[in-house]
């Protein structure tokens, strides 16, 4: 395994230097050396890097094979440490997340004309792409699911409930939450708002505990079956306030026929109809009176959820989107 855990000292060099500790800690020699060997041994015509952080071993990937070398990104990686620094008040986090976008943004710019194509989730993230002058194609290829595997059953689905699940080993998610459980912490104990919150996720912190009150708010932690526990739940909460790209755990929560509240930034890429498939929120007001209408109303949550799971029944289903990668790997061959 590759420790990509941050680590305060590496972090505080990184303001001493030129390197950029955030892409370089995903970076494993042992790793590289597999790689090549694969690479050179197996002749592949398409190899995939799913990712910056996978970037670093793209020029020596070049130089083992003649495959056609594909990036696909899931966001612009710089953006979100950008969007990081203006949530920010303390003056050195704020000139730290700076820092660190700039010296992301110069390596992301240098790394795109290495492939020989790229694949975006949105038109946002291509026409960024597009902006920073690359000279290799740039499609959108947006997420894809097999929907086989998503079964809503209405049956085990406690409601009212509102409930979060991501990972928060990455910053927007836990800047997100941590929003969301600071702004309406009170108002969940208090039962202005009569329903009870749970949050799951891996690497939640332990100060996370701290917001947990019985009966109202539950801090789960790592659950077993990620599906088993949304399909539990009714009402899926996203308040994303900083990042890119398309969020698979909105894609799925659709699937799952979910009534979700996100920030337009959240739902950034998918061809929703506010108020139809899903609720949008973008401050607190708005989202204090999306979820007071939600709980108030299950026949609409249900309705939100059903048209969500034709959203991504028309738009995302995993045939079809791999129908459009296959073109785009075809052009290269």
């Amino acid at each position: 395994d590759i420790d990509a855990s941050i680590s305060l000292f590496y972090g505080l060099r990184d303001i001493f230097s030129k390197s950029t500790y955030n892409i370089e800690r995903y970076y494993d020699e042992e790793f590289e050396k597999l790689l090549i060997r694969t690479v050179k041994n197996v002749h592949y015509d398409i190899i995939q890097f799913e990712g910056l952080f996978v970037a670093p071993y793209v020029d020596s990937v070049r130089k083992a094979c003649s495959s056609k070398l594909v990036y696909r990104t899931h966001n612009i990686e710089h953006q979100i440490w950008e969007m990081l620094a203006e949530q920010k008040s303390d003056p050195f986090k704020k000139f730290y997340l700076r820092l660190m976008a700039k010296r992301i943004k110069k390596y992301e710019i240098q790394q795109i004309n290495k492939f020989n194509a790229i694949t975006v989730f949105t038109g946002q993230d291509r026409n960024t792409i597009l902006y920073y002058g690359t000279t290799v194609p740039v499609e959108i290829v947006p997420v894809g699911i097999d929907l086989s595997h998503y079964h809503p059953d209405f049956s085990k689905t406690e409601f009212p409930s509102l409930f979060f699940l991501g990972s928060l080993d990455w910053m927007p998610n836990r800047e997100g939450i941590e929003w969301f459980l600071q702004t309406f912490h009170n108002e969940l104990v208090n039962d202005e708002l009569r329903v009870r919150f749970y949050v799951a996720g891996n690497d939640i912190p332990e100060e996370f505990d701290d917001y947990e009150v019985m009966g109202k708010i539950y801090i789960q932690g790592e659950v077993d079956d990620g599906l088993e526990f949304v399909n539990s739940k009714s009402i899926m909460i996203v308040p994303l306030l900083s990042g890119g790209g398309m969020r698979v755990k909105i894609v799925e929560g659709m699937a799952m026929q979910k009534c979700i509240i996100s920030t337009s930034l959240g739902a950034e890429g998918i061809n929703y109809k506010n108020g139809v498939n899903i609720l949008i929120a973008n401050n607190r007001d708005e989202f204090f009176k999306a979820i007071r209408r939600c709980i108030a109303d299950e026949d609409y949550c249900k309705a939100v959820g059903v048209n969500a799971r034709k959203l991504i029944e028309e738009q995302h289903d995993q045939k079809k989107m791999t129908g459009i990668l296959m073109e785009v790997y075809k052009s290269l061959l």
